[in-house]
């Protein structure tokens, strides 16, 4: 797949437009609180689909700002054709370590490449800020969402998924 990123800088924030080959272009936006709806529902589409809500998600959903955003985090949609149709987000574990989170793509966007840009802009917008490596947990029902991973390089490392029933799998990037 080719990508040709054009980024726009609007005071802090980054928006990056990506074009993948043929298909429409990938606006990616950060979050402002009318997104807040979409970061809650295609979350809880894809979480509900394999798995149950658990607490922290829940919080989270519902609450990004207070416990995503005022802790040093971001979070991050795609838009295509005008509409939102992925978002991911990250937060910080340590000094040098993030952890994604909350990577989701509307069933109707996925295999068009939204997961890769939101990966690929997760990943630079952790760069930018300094950390040295990315973390995600996930599980292993969730093949498409770990070959995008792997194609933007993360690697299996040792599981300990603490407080998340539904990780079996941890992975890592070096950034």
């Amino acid at each position: 797949m080719r990508f040709i990123v054009s980024k726009l800088i609007v005071s802090r924030y980054f928006w990056y437009v990506f074009y993948i080959d043929d298909m429409p272009s990938i606006e990616i936006i950060p979050f402002s609180p009318e997104l807040q709806p979409y970061f809650e529902s295609i979350n809880k589409a894809w979480v509900t689909r394999y798995f149950s809500l658990e607490p922290f998600d829940i919080d989270q959903l519902e609450r990004p700002e207070e416990t995503i955003l005022a802790r040093g985090g971001v979070i991050l949609f795609a838009k295509a054709d005008g509409e939102i149709v992925g978002t991911v987000g990250l937060i910080p574990k340590d000094g040098t370590t993030c952890e994604m989170i909350k990577m989701g793509v509307h069933p109707e966007a996925q295999g068009k490449g939204v997961g890769m840009a939101l990966g690929m802009a997760i990943l630079d917008e952790a760069s930018k800020r300094g950390f040295a490596r990315m973390a995600l947990y996930s599980n292993t029902k969730l093949s498409a969402a770990l070959h995008i991973y792997g194609k933007l390089g993360f690697q299996e490392v040792a599981v300990e998924c603490g407080g998340y029933g539904r990780c079996d799998i941890k992975m890592e990037k070096l950034l």
